[in-house]
């Protein structure tokens, strides 16, 4: 008997848990379920504290919807957020989300060349930000030659309006404007670009975030998940946000992070769940010793790569914590992969595929390698469902990275005999700072850019605390017109502070193979020590 799966072509639509539903409906629905109960803990910088219920959140959102509306926002604007973590962010995507507006995260850490490179790829004509965050956001508007409003949130708005004056506004609640398909938000990631892309990622990518979370890391409801990793980001929102969302759960967001208060931070907001980068981990194995700190109700803390398996052990024994190691990208709304919570870990793996999730393993001729070879992750899926619809005006950079149903992540890994994963290295030019992506090719960039500097190569070495140090080698036009000082003032006017080399040093030339191509193996060698491998051609 013929198996009638073979006559299904790939593409034809399946059911989903997703549905045809939005982050708008994801919010009515368990704020009609559970009202009263508490969906936001926000801690400030101050230690001050506020909490939201679910139907409070609910209500604010209708409210800033009606706000934006009345000032002309509507089905596919985009609205720039440059906010740290805090409860108005939040109101603010939601509000944009009942418009069928686009959410548009900007990094806190953004420069107003940054900031206006959002700004002329979206044509975005609103951004919401706050009082010390307002003046690279004003610079940016003017650099782009004004037209786009500024409301600033938390605190004096100068000659801006007010963001919580949109609450105030009146009028009804308009109607959900969204669709599953529709682009809920913009999130500007580096990668092999001289600029950051912008991933369009969808209501339904949005819903299948918080459900690969739910079923990878076993979130119940009552769950209380403390992050002060920032919402700009698809960690923070696919796991605390979207996850907590999904089951009913408590989001206690801190403004920032702080070592020598986080562990006190976990036990006094009882906190369940945790996720960090790994550079917060080895900070908090650096931190003295306080006879409180094994007393929380953490069950288990998710983090991605980056750990030895050191401070792995070190931080289980002392914290007392289960680390659950795991992968994810943007392009996918991050969870991908993850460790089992109940099984072998086979650590240092990242773990089995997230269900109903397929990883493929493949050459450069997208072939599927064998057991134990590496090749690139590429995730099959729907886009828009599973995986983004693609980036924003570009289609280039589109076609390069998803070829039908398949995204390319870039990141090379291998499998071993009972399927798990480990990730082995970055066939794209990308350093991991602190948690952060910097693309190597946009550090260049900016370098080159300089008048005294004929060439530029960028690479990450080797940093005990923030995973890699961001490390450039200069030629200069001439020998002893800059200083180290001044290359690095240079980067700082022009790239977030992240992006900044910490390390420069200075060559008459750059070592290349016999096709110009610049050997970073052999500059990663001159910087670290580190053995380079002979050079492919």
């Amino acid at each position: 008997m013929t198996d009638a799966r073979t006559h299904l072509d790939p593409a034809t639509p399946t059911l989903d848990a997703m549905g045809e539903r939005t982050i708008t409906d994801l919010l009515e629905e368990q704020a009609g379920q559970f009202g009263d109960r508490t969906l936001i803990v926000f801690e400030d910088r101050t230690g001050a504290i506020t909490e939201l219920s679910y139907a409070e959140v609910r209500d604010r959102a209708h409210r800033c919807a009606a706000g934006l509306a009345a000032r002309g926002v509507g089905r596919g604007d985009y609205v720039v957020v440059h906010l740290r973590n805090c409860p108005e962010l939040l109101v603010a995507w939601f509000g944009m989300a009942r418009l069928g507006a686009v959410f548009v995260p900007s990094n806190v850490a953004n420069t107003a060349s940054e900031i206006g490179h959002i700004i002329a790829t979206t044509g975005a004509r609103r951004a919401i930000t706050e009082p010390d965050l307002v003046e690279p956001v004003e610079q940016a508007v003017a650099d782009a030659g004004g037209g786009l409003e500024i409301l600033v949130a938390r605190g004096a708005a100068g000659s801006h309006a007010r963001f919580e004056d949109l609450l105030e506004t009146g009028g009804p609640v308009p109607d959900d404007q969204a669709r599953s398909m529709d682009v809920c938000e913009l999130i500007f990631t580096s990668g092999t670009t001289r600029k950051p892309k912008a991933v369009m990622l969808t209501h339904a990518n949005c819903l299948r975030a918080g459900l690969d979370s739910v079923h990878c890391l076993w979130l119940t409801p009552g769950e209380r998940c403390l992050t002060a990793l920032p919402m700009f980001h698809v960690n923070a929102q696919a796991f605390n946000l979207f996850g907590n969302l999904t089951v009913g759960g408590t989001l206690i967001l801190l403004e920032e992070f702080r070592a020598s208060k986080f562990m006190r931070q976990v036990r006094e907001h009882e906190a369940t769940q945790t996720c960090l980068v790994a550079m917060q981990l080895r900070t908090l194995i650096a931190q003295p010793v306080d006879p409180a700190e094994r007393d929380h109700k953490v069950r288990r803390l998710f983090f991605a790569i980056n750990v030895t398996d050191e401070e792995k052990d070190a931080f289980e024994e002392r914290f007392g914590i289960e680390l659950i190691n795991g992968y994810g990208l943007s392009e996918a709304m991050t969870l991908l992969a993850c460790s089992p919570i109940a099984g072998p870990r086979r650590w240092p793996s990242i773990g089995l595929p997230s269900p109903g999730r397929r990883l493929l393993l493949l050459d450069d001729e997208g072939r599927e390698v064998a057991q134990g070879e590496v090749g690139e992750i590429v995730v099959e899926g729907t886009p828009g469902r599973d995986i983004m619809l693609g980036y924003l005006n570009d289609e280039e950079a589109t076609a390069a990275a998803l070829h039908g149903r398949l995204l390319h992540t870039g990141d090379n890994a291998y499998a071993d005999e009972k399927g798990y994963l480990y990730f082995f290295d970055r066939k794209k030019d990308m350093i991991k700072r602190a948690g952060e992506n910097v693309s190597a090719i946009e550090v260049e960039s900016t370098l080159l850019e300089h008048p005294q500097i004929a060439e530029a190569a960028v690479v990450g070495v080797p940093d005990d605390i923030r995973d890699e140090a961001v490390a450039a080698v200069v030629v200069p036009t001439e020998p002893g017109v800059l200083s180290e000082q001044e290359v690095i003032d240079y980067c700082r006017e022009h790239l977030s502070k992240f992006k900044v080399p910490t390390l420069v040093t200075f060559a008459t030339q750059l070592p290349r193979t016999s096709i110009g191509k610049i050997r970073k193996d052999e500059l990663r060698k001159e910087l670290t020590g580190a053995p380079a491998p002979p050079p492919a051609g």
